[in-house]
């Protein structure tokens, strides 16, 4: 029983980095109403960063925050302005536009091919203070980065969820993608929205690199896994969803931590599946996904 509790604890934890890393993407579409398939590349740019940050200054993994998430914001902000937003404007007057969609594909592979140039294939680890450390109570053990891991990844959770309802680039964000035309009659500069939407979900990207790197291998398709489980997250939660996308990193952290106790890896991973198709046919809006709203 206490073996079950430790998994489910463990779960939890690891949930709730997923989920912070499926809260960008969810924002991101949510605003945009577009898939970015290059969200786990970006994750892969914001570890390699925190990776170099950490091993080259000795700075701590959590203080390297604050570089790698506005440098992260940076990179999505710019990345939405030069590459996507032309595409965009072309296919302004088509109602599902695809381009995109291949577009970001196309980042996918150009990020990773280019990490696999400058860095090659080697798996690097960031040795950090934290590393290897393991925390016990009433005979369970958790790994301390997990433990710091999924504290910062709920703070940030909550504060772009406030930052979202209160602030006045939040209600403009929430406002736009509700209603596009509305938002601009009112004022709201649609493009500079995008790329703001674009640079936070980059940023939940950076948070979540930082609190990975000491625990987890950094090597240049590193995004691949977090990507598919990210898609996933967001589906179950609910397309535009941030508390869906949290709750929905949750299950899955959980269905992968405690179903390991009882079968195979692979196993697993058809739990997981099976439980997406499940929600979709029960629930196809997902979870949290009455309506596109924060």
């Amino acid at each position: 029983m206490l073996g079950f509790i430790e998994s489910l604890l463990n779960g939890i934890l690891m949930g709730s980095i997923y989920g912070l890393t499926a809260v960008g993407l969810t924002l991101i579409f949510g605003v945009m109403k577009v898939i970015n398939f290059a969200h786990g590349s970006i994750l892969m740019v914001g570890m390699y960063a925190a990776y170099w940050v950490v091993t080259k200054t000795g700075m701590n993994p959590y203080l390297a925050l604050l570089v790698v998430v506005p440098f992260l914001f940076c990179f999505g902000y710019l990345l939405q302005r030069f590459v996507i937003k032309p595409i965009f404007d072309a296919e302004k007057d088509v109602r599902e536009p695809i381009t995109v969609i291949i577009v970001t594909t196309g980042i996918w592979y150009v990020l990773d091919n280019l990490a696999l140039i400058l860095f090659g294939a080697e798996y690097r680890v960031a040795k950090t203070s934290v590393t290897g450390k393991m925390f016990e109570f009433m005979e369970m053990y958790f790994l301390v980065p997990k433990l710091i891991g999924a504290g910062i990844t709920l703070l940030c959770g909550v504060y772009l969820y406030w930052f979202l309802k209160h602030s006045r680039t939040g209600k403009a964000i929430r406002a736009t993608s509700l209603d596009r035309e509305a938002a601009t009659l009112m004022g709201i500069k649609q493009s500079q929205i995008y790329n703001i939407a674009f640079g936070l979900g980059a940023a939940c990207c950076g948070v979540a690199a930082c609190v990975l790197i000491p625990f987890y291998y950094v090597y240049p398709t590193v995004g691949v896994p977090f990507d598919i489980k990210a898609f996933v997250i967001v589906v179950l939660g609910g397309l535009g969803s941030i508390p869906g996308a949290i709750l929905g990193g949750i299950i899955i952290g959980i269905i992968e931590t405690v179903g390991a106790q009882f079968m195979a890896a692979t196993w697993t991973e058809l739990l997981i599946y099976a439980v997406f198709l499940v929600v979709l046919f029960v629930k196809p809006s997902g979870l949290f996904g009455l309506r596109q709203d924060f």
